[in-house]
């Protein structure tokens, strides 16, 4: 019995430590410096406020911009990007398309490209002179629709939800693959001998089926947008033009590092942390886990 048991014991104390010290000590810590007017990192020599970060954090402007910025990336981003992916899937699963292998490996890529170059592509692809999107126009004729699309308050933070789905839709497309591939091809038989349309049978088969992974996959692709988001906003638009652009995590960095408000930069932490939180209860919802 006791051999069993130091196993155990061996095999999760590590991890557990390891967990207490980059995840629960800081967040922990996060939440202390929330409650003070702390200029820095540094635990010490900083006062007690309470609840002042977050009674001001609703009465910043530029915050409530952000917020507001999240949350229509939060709105938009991950439906499409499902959408997309679940499209892919079943072309890819169930037509009958030569080099199957090749078209995966190519969805998927974006997934496994670091955020920061994939931040930089799309910033030159956006680049209103030297930009891909700018040029095409240019060789179509259709001028007009030339846009500064970075600089302007209209198309920025838009331009980030495009990176977004495109770096996300390969990742959860291999996902819905696996998923049909769980899927008894006898269903589709009955539902041809039946006189069902491929149209009908992805609304009456494929989605009530894959209903389960759809509400895993939207819950990660929530999560997905809040994180993503900071990498592209901080390196393609700063934030800019005039905050339009700004996410909650971009807002938090800048103000912790650059305006050394970290007592404030903390608050805007545990707020996201607390969305977080709130997306992991809907995720154990969705995914039925008592069954």
């Amino acid at each position: 019995m006791k051999k069993p048991v130091l196993f155990i014991a061996l095999c999760t104390v590590p991890t557990f430590l390891l967990t207490f010290y980059f995840t629960l000590l800081p967040t922990l810590r996060a939440l202390f410096m929330s409650f003070t007017d702390a200029t820095s990192m540094n635990l010490t020599n900083n006062r007690f406020i309470g609840l002042e970060n977050y009674a001001y954090m609703f009465r910043d402007s530029y915050f409530l911009q952000a917020l507001g910025n999240t949350l229509k990336l939060m709105a938009v981003v991950p439906i499409v990007t499902l959408v997309i992916s679940l499209v892919l899937g079943v072309a890819l699963d169930q037509t009958k398309i030569k080099d199957k292998g090749i078209y995966r490996s190519i969805y998927f890529f974006p997934s496994i490209i670091s955020m920061t170059v994939i931040a930089i592509v799309w910033s030159f692809f956006f680049h209103p002179n030297m930009g891909l999107l700018n040029s095409f126009l240019d060789w179509t004729g259709l001028e007009s629709l030339k846009h500064a699309w970075l600089g302007e308050q209209g198309t920025a933070l838009w331009c980030v939800g495009v990176a977004l789905i495109w770096q996300a839709a390969g990742y959860y497309m291999v996902m819905y693959i696996a998923a049909l591939g769980g899927i008894s091809p006898e269903l589709y038989e009955a539902a041809t001998i039946d006189g069902a349309g491929q149209i009908r049978k992805f609304f009456s088969i494929t989605v009530p089926l894959l209903r389960d992974i759809i509400g895993i996959t939207y819950v990660l692709a929530l999560s997905g947008t809040i994180n993503l988001s900071f990498v592209l906003v901080t390196i393609m638009t700063d934030g800019g033009p005039s905050g339009s652009s700004s996410v909650l995590l971009q807002y938090m960095y800048k103000q912790g590092f650059k305006n050394g408000s970290f007592g404030y930069a903390m608050a805007i932490t545990v707020f996201t942390l607390a969305i977080s939180i709130v997306l992991s209860f809907v995720s154990r919802k969705l995914t039925n886990r008592e069954n």
